[in-house]
């Protein structure tokens, strides 16, 4: 009975390490995730103007899963229309026609495709900081609808925080842009049995071009009995700029 006993022992303690080997395993994998290179630049003088859109301008972006760095999709953002809203049709190679982003007025959000599922705001929010300066920061409480889903609505609220002008390297060329933050803590999801949510995302913003030349974000929730340690992941992709027009 006591060999027993100590062979169960024996057991468990072998079963805990090797649950602490995997956990260290996930832990080193994420944090062992390639980061975007960049050179930090002064704040400029001026702050440089965003291009205005126009009709044909295009953006393509190639879409990789942060984790293992696999190809997701290539996905393709064009201006088709500027009047009375900024429509831009997006499209991916994978996955086809996707739903479009819109802007009212150039820079705010109305219809944000980015996130999955799509949001439609009751109340428009910057799509990137209103002051391209360092340090800015604000927080934005609107309300969202699922795109094509009419009936209900739910509570985002939104921090942004600039944090810092710096040149990267891209596909596309070199960029100068300003790096910035976007984090929704506790927002409400149309899915009922999340119980919790938090989205977070890094942008490295192009003046120049209009848009952003890196974006790169994960979100996390919980279901009921989780706590935020063994949270789910939704997706953590990364967006590359490939070329733009």
């Amino acid at each position: 009975m006591a060999a027993y006993r100590l062979q169960i022992i024996c057991m468990r303690k072998a079963f805990l390490l090797w649950l602490l080997l995997i956990a260290a395993s996930l832990v080193a994998c994420i944090s062992s995730q390639s980061y975007p290179i960049a050179v930090a630049l002064p704040q400029p003088i001026v702050p440089p103007q965003v291009r205005s859109p126009q009709v044909g301008q295009e953006w393509i972006y190639n879409v990789r899963n942060v984790f293992n760095r696999e190809l997701v999709d290539v996905i393709t953002e064009k201006v088709v229309s500027i009047d009375p809203r900024v429509r831009i049709e997006r499209s991916g190679l994978k996955l086809g026609l996707l739903p479009d982003e819109i802007q009212e007025p150039w820079g705010y959000v109305l219809q944000d495709p980015h996130w999955s599922p799509p949001q439609k705001f009751l109340v428009v929010i910057p799509i990137w900081p209103e002051q391209l300066t360092i340090g800015w920061s604000d927080f934005y409480r609107t309300r969202y609808e699922v795109v094509g889903y009419p009936d209900a609505s739910y509570y985002w609220g939104l921090n942004m925080k600039a944090i810092g002008w710096e040149q990267v390297s891209v596909p596309a060329g070199k960029f100068s842009t300003l790096k910035y933050q976007n984090e929704a803590p506790y927002f409400q999801s149309n899915d009922l049995f999340r119980l919790a949510n938090y989205r977070q995302e890094e942008v490295w913003f192009s003046p120049e071009i209009g848009r952003w030349t890196i974006r790169r974000g994960y979100g996390r929730y919980l279901l009921g009995g989780m706590r935020w340690g063994g949270a789910l992941w939704e997706d953590y992709l990364e967006w590359e700029l490939v070329s733009w027009k």
